[in-house]
């Protein structure tokens, strides 16, 4: 690639400079209920960085003004759930943002966020699937987290998406109270109005609020290397818009991005270039807060 003095890269956000806002890989993949590469993913994220600028057209910041801290990797997250929470709430940071890794990430992240706050946490996920399966897995970290003591009343799910769940864990999900804004709700009253939402009932305790991308939440046409996502998901700018807009409340202080397997990627790099403008959009959202 070219360089350009006056095009500074986003790839050049990431150092060991001390940031209150910090990035960390957790390539968590062997528990996945489907075969996946996911531990491959957050390097791919990192090294498509290189592709875009630091300037945020639409909040008219420039990143460069701002630092990311790297955090490193944690090694052989699945086996290290109390290393990668330990870690994330050691640092403390106003923002973190992880990289799966599968879904299952979003457990011990969360609980690194929450930290001693988790009774009074939220959390927000963006995802097709409602993750209230048993056992340990890529389908179970919001029963997990409920299960460790988050109150499933400050829940909310955006983007859950037709004949991707199954009736006992729709009920279950009702059961325990958790918020649901279907795609559908999201066609009909736009993503904005859903984030809005989200926010007043994850953040109605006052505590920090956790926010999961499950990239499968979008449609499977611009993200192919996720392997349960379907057609007729959210779009691409959807899901980028409500990253800033959420990282925008100053209750929302981590983000993780999974169920990217890079290696199932089409030539583009579509699904993988999409995850690093999620990265870029969370930072502006939260340095324009």
């Amino acid at each position: 690639m070219s360089e350009d003095q006056k095009w500074p890269r986003a790839a050049g956000l990431i150092s060991s400079q001390v940031s209150t806002i910090g990035l960390i890989d957790v390539p968590a993949h062997k528990t996945s209920l489907s075969d996946t590469n996911a531990h491959l993913t957050p390097k791919a994220i990192r090294a498509a960085l290189t592709r875009f600028s630091t300037f945020s057209y639409s909040t008219g910041i420039d990143l460069s003004a701002a630092s990311i801290e790297d955090l490193g990797e944690i090694s052989d997250p699945d086996a290290n759930e109390a290393l990668t929470r330990s870690r994330i709430a050691e640092e403390s940071k106003d923002l973190v943002i992880a990289l799966g890794g599968d879904n299952s990430v979003t457990y011990a992240v969360a609980l690194g966020v929450f930290g001693d706050q988790l009774g009074q946490a939220g959390l927000i996920t963006l995802d097709a699937h409602h993750d209230l399966r048993d056992g340990i897995s890529n389908g179970s970290p919001v029963r997990r987290l409920i299960e460790a003591g988050l109150d499933p009343t400050r829940i909310v799910q955006i983007g859950i998406n037709d004949f991707s769940n199954s009736p006992a864990y729709a009920k279950l999900a009702s059961d325990l109270g958790i918020t649901v804004i279907t795609r559908s709700e999201i066609a009909e009253s736009g993503i904005a109005t859903a984030c809005q939402r989200a926010l007043a009932i994850a953040g109605s305790a006052a505590g920090p609020i956790h926010v999961d991308l499950d990239v499968d939440v979008c449609d499977r046409s611009v993200v192919p290397a996720c392997p349960a996502a379907a057609p007729g998901g959210i779009s691409a700018h959807e899901i980028r818009h409500a990253t800033r807009l959420l990282a925008g409340h100053e209750q929302v202080r981590g983000f993780d991005i999974t169920e990217i397997d890079a290696s199932k990627d089409s030539a583009d790099g579509r699904t993988v270039r999409l995850a690093a403008l999620l990265i870029l959009e969370a930072v502006s959202g939260h340095l324009a807060n």
